[in-house]
């Protein structure tokens, strides 16, 4: 079996918390799924809406555990090895965290 030619090959950052990472998603999973429970029970909108809110914020603090997970893991190897892998690294986590401010 070859070596891994970059270290995105060899892992990614969130491996030692999957086991989290993956419980959190189902709870995520499990208030959309109430939400929409809730829309076809006729819940009163603002109910809906604090919902959505509690949602989003979940999602929101899945997406910069992971981000701070590549950060620590992936570009931090990256930037150790240096060059263009180091470059496209640093890119790549700026036009990710780019996305997540936007949203």
């Amino acid at each position: 079996m070859p070596e891994p030619t970059s270290t995105e090959e060899q892992h990614h950052g969130y491996m030692t918390q999957k086991d989290r990472y993956l419980g959190r998603l189902r709870r995520i999973e499990g208030q959309t799924r109430g939400i929409h429970r809730m829309v076809e029970e006729d819940t009163y909108c603002i109910d809906i809406l604090t919902q959505i809110s509690a949602t989003t914020s979940a999602l929101e603090n899945v997406a910069m555990a992971l981000l701070e997970d590549h950060l620590r893991h992936c570009v931090a190897d990256a930037v150790a090895v240096g060059g263009d892998e180091a470059e496209a690294k640093l890119k790549e986590a700026t036009a990710a965290i780019r996305r997540l401010v936007k949203s």
